[in-house]
């Protein structure tokens, strides 16, 4: 059984990974990333309700470091703690959330509204850590005049409301059509 979900998590984390270059529906015109995807995130929301949370933080945590690799925006700063909060904030956090799927699953239920909610939760959770990011790091480019906070929040809201609302209703979709639990079996 390990084994099938050993294959299943890395299969998984490659189809993100694939979803995350060829399905750019925005690209990011932003200085220090992001953008909206058709649905990159599902198939790692997907370990994580379908294995439990285990499998979906090896997953997401996989798919961080991948993201690190291909599209790491080194902060606006000399200081090493810094540098640090970036790559938790914006990626292993980030991404690590993503995992916690199965958790919320669990927690509100197993039941039709549960996937919903999971997908929404996680994805949100993400969004507080890039806000969070935003606050302590790049916040020196926000306009002037304009509070960290309120940067923040636009900033990365402009690309993670889209990819909330796209992870959420993608993946309600395809379980509620049985598509992803029926090709897990």
């Amino acid at each position: 059984m390990n084994t099938k979900k050993l294959t299943t998590s890395a299969l998984m984390t490659a189809l993100a990974t694939l979803l995350m270059f060829i399905s750019k529906i925005i690209p990011a015109p932003w200085l220090q990333g992001g953008s909206v995807t058709l649905a990159s995130m599902v198939p790692i929301v997907f370990i994580g309700i379908l294995y439990g949370t285990k499998w979906g933080i090896c997953s997401s945590v996989a798919f961080a470091l991948i993201q690190m690799m291909f599209g790491f925006y080194p902060p606006p700063t000399q200081s090493f703690i810094y540098f640090v909060l970036v790559v938790l904030l914006d990626y292993l956090l980030a991404f690590g959330v993503l995992g916690l799927s199965g958790m919320f699953y669990s927690l509100f239920g197993k039941n039709k509204f549960a996937i919903p909610l999971s997908a929404f939760t996680v994805t949100s959770l993400r969004y507080i850590c890039h806000i969070l990011s935003g606050l302590l790091i790049w916040g020196v480019y926000a306009p002037e005049g304009q509070g960290v906070l309120i940067y923040s929040l636009v900033y990365n809201g402009s690309y993670m409301v889209p990819e909330i609302i796209i992870t959420t209703i993608v993946t309600t979709i395809l379980f509620r059509g049985n598509i992803l639990s029926r090709s897990a079996r």
